[in-house]
């Protein structure tokens, strides 16, 4: 037998093991075989199939979207794509466009909110009428948080098109829509989570909690959703910001949920937390 048959057979058996064992190609070095001297003339050989010089490649797995529970192979490029063609359900019919989301790749924070509203529905962006806006100081706080879109943060929802009328998500929207969000996660890997309102809160959490009891203390979103161990991120629970436009009495305790996010981040991240040493609060 040559070297090169051999190199054929060990990378066959290999790939169909790594197929079936993780479904997808795991990286290796190359082979380092020898002609087997006598087989050039050894009329045996004749019985050996001579596919086997061009042995069939089973598909490549890692080239589809969402084969690695850990992101890898996936891309938010994918998830955008897919929701803009979706139609999972009856919002479909009423978008203008799908919101995906937006942001830093690799985010200190992730804030997740609700759903589109009459300007998100239109431009295709998270979070960019009045309620964004705010949402964008209260990121800031006059760099006393120091965080933004542009530079540190990922922005979605947990539905990623418009209920008419602004109306609350109902169950089987956020069933189907959710997985997005949980792909979103997975490949953008945030250090923290900012998770704003009641429907945020209550389907990252799996809580029927309402939002006043839960906001300002940090959980763990252990990935419920995600159905990966591996996930152990910090969640912190506030106020949609347009709960704030609606009642200013809760500019304060969100100022105080803004100060509990910048202290865990300065636990996490030491780049954050030199920036931010000598910013007082």
């Amino acid at each position: 037998m040559t070297a090169n048959e051999k190199a054929n057979i060990a990378s066959f058996l290999d790939l169909a093991g790594d197929y079936l064992s993780g479904g997808f190609r795991r990286p290796r070095e190359g082979y380092a075989f020898a002609d087997d001297p006598a087989d050039k003339k050894n009329p045996a050989d004749a019985k050996f199939p001579a596919e086997t010089e061009s042995l069939p490649e089973l598909p490549a797995v890692t080239e589809t979207t969402e084969q690695s529970p850990t992101g890898e192979g996936d891309s938010l490029e994918a998830v955008a794509a897919e929701i803009a063609a979706c139609t999972r359900c009856g919002l479909c019919s009423t978008r203008t466009n799908a919101v995906p989301g937006e942001g830093m790749r690799r985010p200190l924070v992730m804030v997740i909110g609700e759903g589109p509203g009459a300007d998100e529905d239109e431009t295709g962006r998270p979070f960019v009428g009045r309620a964004g806006q705010l949402l964008d100081r209260m990121l800031d706080s006059k760099g006393r948080i120091g965080l933004s879109r542009n530079s540190n943060c990922y922005i979605a929802n947990i539905i990623k098109c418009r209920p008419p009328g602004n109306r609350t998500p109902q169950p089987d929207e956020i069933t189907a829509c959710v997985s997005y969000l949980v792909r979103q996660i997975k490949i953008l890997k945030p250090r923290v989570i900012l998770a704003a309102g009641n429907t945020a809160v209550k389907t990252l959490l799996d809580s029927t909690e309402g939002i006043t009891r839960l906001r300002g203390t940090f959980t763990f979103f252990r990935g419920t959703l995600l159905m990966d161990a591996d996930f152990n991120i910090p969640l912190l629970p506030t106020f949609h910001p347009s709960a704030l436009l609606r009642d200013e009495s809760l500019k304060a305790p969100v100022w105080e949920d803004m100060k509990a996010l910048r202290a865990k981040l300065c636990e996490l991240d030491g780049d954050y937390a030199a920036r931010m040493a000598d910013i007082p609060l």
